[in-house]
């Protein structure tokens, strides 16, 4: 399987005339948020391939279609009532549990929370929303003998690939989902890469962590998706 990761800023070789033909023999495409809907719609009307998205920090006019806002307008710890679950024909991730074929998806939209603003959360108030996938989780593991094989983010995990100032770092709690339910991929967003030495692939635990700023090829082996008993 082939994989189309991309987050942050728009790759010019994704958003071209010719995208259909370079990215002929994708599968799926995975968005980890601070894009523009409209771009996330060029891709799904372009390549017409499976896409799932999650929201980052910026670019959140249709964030509100998914989550309520508390009185205040700033970051959210509950679902809509009857929320949109697809936009621009692309499948909404966040805080869900999905599966693709045989794939399996978990998503975590937002940031560390830095200024109020929305899709922001403490490390505690993460952690609880992280929890309320667990149910899914395990019957994935009971189903298919592992818990998922993606987990899509924004921010990265502490001290892996993150920043020190407020807004860049990463979440501790996702350190405890890596170890708990051993995702063999994190696809996150959020560090945006300038240096040609900046490190995008890291390995954490049994977790391959792969900051997809701009985009990102990658190729998952078929034996890793066969269901359990296979």
């Amino acid at each position: 399987m082939k994989i189309l990761c991309v987050s942050d800023q728009i790759d010019p070789l994704v958003y071209s005339n010719s995208a259909k033909e370079r990215f002929a023999d994708i599968d799926i495409v995975l968005c980890a948020g601070d894009l523009a809907m409209e771009y996330v719609d060029f891709i799904v009307s372009t390549l017409n391939k499976p896409t799932f998205f999650i929201f980052g920090n910026h670019n959140l006019s249709d964030f509100k279609y998914y989550h309520a806002t508390d009185e205040g307008g700033g970051y959210i710890m509950q679902e809509r009532e009857g929320e949109l679950t697809h936009s621009h024909g692309a499948v909404y991730a966040g805080f869900k549990s999905l599966k693709e074929g045989n794939l399996l998806i978990a998503g975590a939209s937002g940031s560390m929370k830095y200024n109020n603003g929305l899709a922001q959360y403490t490390d505690r108030q993460m952690k609880l929303l992280l929890l309320k996938m667990a149910p899914k989780l395990i019957w994935n593991k009971i189903r298919y003998g592992r818990y998922l094989d993606i987990f899509l983010t924004h921010a990265p995990p502490r001290n892996i690939h993150d920043k020190e100032d407020p807004c860049h770092r990463g979440f501790p709690c996702y350190r405890w989902f890596l170890k708990v339910f051993r995702p063999k991929y994190m696809i996150h967003g959020h560090i945006h890469l300038y240096d040609m030495q900046d490190i995008r692939v890291s390995e954490f635990e049994d977790t391959t962590v792969i900051n997809a700023f701009s985009s990102y090829i990658l190729e998952i082996p078929d034996q890793i998706l066969t269901p359990k008993g296979k």
